[in-house]
C-alpha cells in the first residue's frame, strides 16, 4: 500500500483543514503497517496556476510544513516534501501530458468554476494542472490517494490517463489509484455561514479557527458564530435545516471523537449558552498544543527546510525508477 496526498501551501492552515484532512493523514500514518509508504507533500508547483509572491510562496511552504509536523504528521514515519524538490513531478506530467485529452480536461468541474467567464486570460497551468496532479500520484506508483468530494473526478481523470499511457505504450507500468475515503473526515463549515465551507479566501476572519488563534481568539470565535434559537434535539434527523447548529454539533463530535448521537445524546434540550462553552474547552484543547508547537518550529525555519530536503531525497528514491521506466516505454530512454 503507497498513500500519497498534497496539499496548496497558501497561507494559515484552519480548523476545517484539520479536522477534515490532516488528522486524517496522521491517522493513515499511524496506521500503514511496515514496508508500505505514506507521501505528504507540499504543492507549491500547483501554486504557480495563480499569480504568486515568491517571497509569500517560499515562507507559506516552510509554515505549512511546520504546520504539518505540528500536528502530527512524523517525518521519520511518513514523507514530508515539497514538489519543486522533485523534479520528477514535472517531467513525468510532460510525458502524460502526451496522454491526456484536451476533452478530458475541458470537462473538468474545477476548471470550468476556476476559469470563470475569462478562460482565454487563465493560465495554461490552470488548465493543465490536473495533469501535474496526476503525475503526482502515479510518480509513485500509489496504491490509494485520500480524496475529498471536491477531487472525486480528478481521481478519475487520474486512473484514465494511467490506464491509457498503460495500453498506448503496451505496459503495465502505473496502477489504478484507488480512493481513500475516511468515513471520520468530516466537513467543516463556516462560523458565520453554515452553508459555506470553512475557507481561508473568505474575507471574514471571523469565519474559521485558524491554528494560530490564541486560545482567547478561540473562545470568542466560538462565542460569536452563527446559531439559531432552538434547542438542540436529541435526535440527528432533526438538526435539517439547522445548517449553523449542525456545524457546531459537528465540530464537537470531531474533537471530542464521538458521534453526532453521543453529541447530542449529551446536550438534547440544551441551548447554545451551554453548549458553546464545553465546544470552545474542547477546541482550546486540541488546538493550544499545535500552537505552541508550531511556534517553536517556526523559530527555526532552517531545520524546517533540511525536513523537507529530506523528505525529498527520499522521495527521489521511489520516483527516479518510475520515471525511467515511463522515459523507457515512450522511447526516451533505450
Amino acid at each position: 500500500m503507497r498513500v500519497v496526498s498534497g496539499i496548496q501551501p497558501t497561507g494559515n492552515l484552519h480548523l476545517g483543514n484539520y479536522l477534515g484532512a490532516i488528522r486524517q493523514w496522521v491517522a493513515m500514518q499511524d496506521a500503514i503497517s511496515p514496508g508500505d509508504d505514506c507521501l505528504f507533500f507540499l504543492a507549491d508547483l500547483h501554486a504557480l496556476t495563480q499569480p504568486i509572491a515568491p517571497a509569500e510562496l517560499g515562507a507559506n511552504t516552510l509554515e505549512m510544513a511546520a504546520t504539518l509536523i505540528a500536528c502530527g504528521i512524523d517525518p521519520d514515519r511518513a514523507i514530508l516534501f515539497n514538489q519543486a524538490r522533485v523534479p520528477e513531478h514535472s517531467e513525468l506530467a510532460w510525458l502524460l501530458g502526451g496522454t491526456a485529452r484536451v476533452g478530458w480536461l475541458n470537462r473538468m468541474t474545477q476548471w470550468k468554476d476556476k476559469g470563470g467567464k475569462n478562460r482565454e486570460g487563465q493560465s495554461v497551468g490552470l488548465f493543465t494542472y490536473p495533469v501535474l496532479q496526476t503525475a503526482d500520484v502515479l510518480l509513485y506508483r500509489a496504491t490509494h490517494v485520500p480524496v475529498g468530494d471536491d477531487q472525486k473526478q480528478h481521481l478519475e481523470l487520474a486512473r484514465d490517463i494511467a490506464a491509457k499511457f498503460n495500453a498506448d505504450f503496451g505496459v503495465d507500468l502505473f496502477p489504478l489509484p484507488e480512493p481513500y475515503i475516511s468515513a471520520a473526515a468530516p466537513r467543516i463549515m463556516s462560523l458565520r455561514d453554515g452553508t459555506a465551507k470553512m475557507s481561508k479566501s473568505d474575507p471574514s476572519d471571523a469565519s474559521r479557527i485558524n491554528l494560530i488563534d490564541d486560545d482567547d481568539t478561540i473562545v470568542q470565535k466560538l462565542r460569536r458564530a452563527k446559531t439559531d434559537p432552538e434547542p438542540l434535539p436529541d435526535d440527528p434527523a432533526a438538526l435539517a435545516g439547522r445548517p449553523e447548529a449542525q456545524n457546531l454539533v459537528t465540530i464537537f463530535a470531531a474533537l471530542a471523537g464521538q458521534t453526532v448521537a453521543e453529541v447530542l445524546a449529551a446536550f438534547a434540550g440544551k441551548g447554545f449558552g451551554q453548549f458553546k462553552p464545553a465546544l470552545a474547552d474542547l477546541a482550546v484543547a486540541e488546538l493550544s498544543p499545535i500552537r505552541k508547537r508550531l511556534t517553536q518550529l517556526l523559530e527555526d525555519r532552517a531545520q524546517v527546510g533540511s525536513v523537507l530536503a529530506r523528505g525529498a531525497e527520499r522521495a527521489r528514491h521511489l520516483a527516479a525508477p518510475t520515471l525511467l521506466a515511463a522515459q523507457r516505454a515512450t522511447g526516451l530512454q533505450v
